[in-house]
């Protein structure tokens, strides 16, 4: 879920690009981003890796580690699930447990490793692993892996033995093993109560120490199971400016950073990657114009998807004409991209108008501050596009907080029609994560809906193999022509900062989840 991209060179102002953007007659370019200065020492070279993150984690519960900012330290680093996926080919592969097979219809049975202990020295065994589930699933902490993988689900925990453990589903669920790999592992002394700062977990790292607003440093477990991971020590520390953080590979002052921008990259310092991530407007289907069918089509035709991908992505991006990218189960690969069209949204538009729709109404177009490089330039393309067919559209800025009131139920009231710039990574390689969360009728991060649909999503739910793809497959194209509650803009790629200093190949996975244990010296690598 990587390619070789040329990375581009040279700067140009952001108000330079929107006008010629806007009209479709677009140049390459790059936008300069403002340093705030200051890098600071990410600690020793040599024995620790150093990586720069863009904001400091909120936590590094296990149970939230399907959050971006907590998954990017935690998740094989110092916690573990049982099962993982290879990103690349999309397989399940054995980590604490080493098989697993269905049982019955709705109960799973999995074999864990009897040679594994947790950070403080115990052993796991599977109650360990039952307890695990039980509390990111069944428990009332609100974990973000309940919900996003699992929803209303109660999972039924058995202790065969030792080391044997039985999860069973109320219906037959073909990919709950897929569902496991989000559950990180912990000691069945852990918190019940609240979620934990600091965790325990069998990772090839364990926590040292957390600095507060400075740092977090991990240590290398020396009773790991597994192949021990070739730095000593790693450090993590954050710095929200993109041209920080690529000054900082530059520098020596790090070794590995998230999320550079273009304009900051270079062959030495970056790599791209595809992120799995893709964006898209979600319109409001509450909300008159955007409650008309033709004025959602007439937003779809006035994009320039090419232009802003070709201009503002730099490249670091395909055109998207649905929610998920190649290599996820459900990606349906015959769906167009719709070249812009203005005549015909115009005509959309009016033959809206004429039938009383409020075509004039005010659209709130809402973005996320650093929600992927240039967002605030793509809102403005997007807007000026918009406006050239008609439509008023006003553009809102927001924080992360603010942003998530509009993207989760309950979404809020009175706010007129919204246009909501999102991003969606589907970090499971199946479409059921997003089909459930963004298409059904009370869908987490879905406006609206439809019976039709709603009854597509829960068969297809129940397949497997090649059923399950070509179903979800039909899926996205019958949003496509039924429902249009989404604009789709691109499948996004990422850029990695990394040293020359070490080898380290990321993929689809690496924006969610950074493992330390594949990062080598390259001087090792290059024995």
């Amino acid at each position: 879920m990587p390619s070789s991209v040329p990375l581009p060179r040279g700067t140009r102002s952001p108000a330079s690009v929107v006008v010629p953007l806007a009209v479709a007659i677009l140049a390459a370019t790059s936008c300069a981003v403002a340093n705030s200065g200051g890098g600071g020492d990410t600690g020793d070279a040599g024995d620790t890796l150093r990586i720069v993150l863009a904001q400091e984690p909120p936590t590094l519960e296990p149970c939230e580690a399907s959050l971006t900012d907590t998954g990017v330290v935690v998740r094989s680093n110092i916690s573990e699930p049982l099962i993982e996926r290879d990103p690349t080919t999309g397989e399940l592969e054995p980590l604490l447990a080493t098989t697993w097979r269905q049982r019955t219809p709705t109960t799973w049975e999995l074999d864990l490793r009897p040679d594994v202990t947790f950070h403080d020295g115990t052993t796991m065994t599977s109650e360990d692993a039952a307890f695990s589930i039980d509390r990111a699933v069944n428990s009332d902490l609100a974990c973000n892996v309940d919900g996003y993988v699992f929803g209303d689900e109660r999972l039924e925990l058995e202790v065969v033995d030792e080391h044997r453990l039985a999860v069973t589903t109320t219906d037959p669920d073909p990919i709950l093993p897929l569902r496991l790999s989000f559950i990180e592992v912990v000691p069945r002394t852990t918190s019940t109560e609240a979620k934990v700062r600091e965790p325990v977990g069998t990772g090839p790292y364990l926590i040292e120490r957390w600095e507060t607003g400075v740092s977090i440093s991990l240590r290398r477990n020396d009773d790991y199971w597994g192949e021990p991971p070739a730095y000593p020590r790693a450090r993590y520390v954050w710095r929200s400016e993109p041209s920080v953080r690529a000054a900082m590979i530059n520098n020596g002052e790090a070794d590995l950073s998230t999320a550079l921008n273009p304009e900051d990259a270079t062959e030495d310092n970056s790599v791209a990657y595809p992120n799995n991530e893709t964006t898209a407007l979600r319109l409001d289907g509450r909300e008159a114009p955007l409650d008309d069918i033709r004025v959602r089509r007439a937003i779809g035709l006035a994009i320039d998807r090419r232009a802003i991908v070709d201009t503002l992505f730099d490249g670091l991006a395909d055109p998207a004409a649905q929610l998920v990218p190649d290599g996820v189960v459900g990606h349906n690969p015959d769906l167009p991209i719709d070249p812009p069209d203005p005549d015909r949204a115009r005509a959309l538009i009016a033959e809206a108008a004429a039938d009383g729709v409020p075509v004039d109404r005010r659209i709130t177009l809402i973005a996320r501050n650093a929600q992927f490089p240039r967002v605030a330039e793509t809102a403005e393309a997007i807007q000026y596009q918009l406006a050239s067919v008609g439509l008023d559209v006003r553009i809102q800025m927001a924080d992360t907080a603010a942003h998530l009131e509009y993207q989760l139920r309950p979404f809020p009231e009175d706010v007129g029609p919204v246009a909501l710039l999102v991003m969606h990574g589907n970090q499971a390689g199946d479409a059921a994560f997003t089909t459930s969360q963004y298409l059904l009728s009370d869908g987490p991060q879905s406006t609206f809906g439809s019976p039709e649909l709603d009854q597509l999503i829960s068969e297809a739910g129940e397949l497997s193999d090649d059923a399950r793809q070509e179903a979800f497959a039909a899926i996205f194209a019958h949003q496509n022509d039924t429902l249009v509650q989404y604009t789709h803009l691109a499948h996004m790629r990422g850029l990695l900062g990394r040293s020359p200093s070490i080898h380290y190949e990321p993929n689809a996975a690496t924006g969610d989840e950074l493992r330390l244990a594949e990062v080598r010296p390259a001087r090792e690598e290059a024995r």
